[in-house]
């Protein structure tokens, strides 16, 4: 009786710590998207040229997206 308790304990056990697992890989999508160790605060020049960021958000220019430690954006503001 004592095993089958322990059995069914460690079964529980088990799955509780897979499920932790899987749902702490998707608490930040911008994991991919933003790469702190390129985040900067160089001189940007000031023209209008916008990029949608991988982080959905539009910068004036590509300078502060690279900046903001993104990795990939596409030209024009985000829609």
């Amino acid at each position: 009786m004592a095993k089958l308790l322990i059995k069914s304990m460690l079964k529980k056990i088990r799955l509780f710590i897979l499920l932790s697992f899987l749902l702490s890989c998707d608490d930040d999508d911008n994991q991919e998207c933003i790469d702190v160790a390129l985040i900067s605060n160089k001189a940007c020049i000031e023209i209008y040229d916008p990029v949608c960021g991988c982080d959905e958000k539009t910068y004036s220019n590509s300078c502060f997206a690279e900046n903001a430690g993104l990795v990939e954006w596409t030209k024009g503001e985000c829609k």
